[in-house]
């Protein structure tokens, strides 16, 4: 069960990639609570959930793409 789970756990570099943004700014965004972050192992790597990706993207493409008026709403 544990490693399904992770199966469904993206890392920062491949959020980055996903969605156009330098991997410090995802971690930025999930400082500030703009996207959930998992924090995995004893330093504290991030993990984010496949699902909460997709729907954050499709939360965003609803605005055309932009993501301060969607983060606005």
């Amino acid at each position: 069960m544990a490693s399904e789970q992770m199966d469904d756990m993206l890392t920062v570099r491949e959020v980055a990639r996903l969605l156009h943004v330098h991997p410090n700014t995802l971690r930025r965004w999930s400082n500030n609570g703009r996207i959930k972050a998992y924090r995995i192992t004893p330093r504290g790597d991030r993990r984010f959930k496949r699902e909460e990706i997709v729907h954050f993207l499709e939360e965003v493409n609803s605005y055309g793409g932009n993501w301060r008026e969607a983060w606005n709403r």
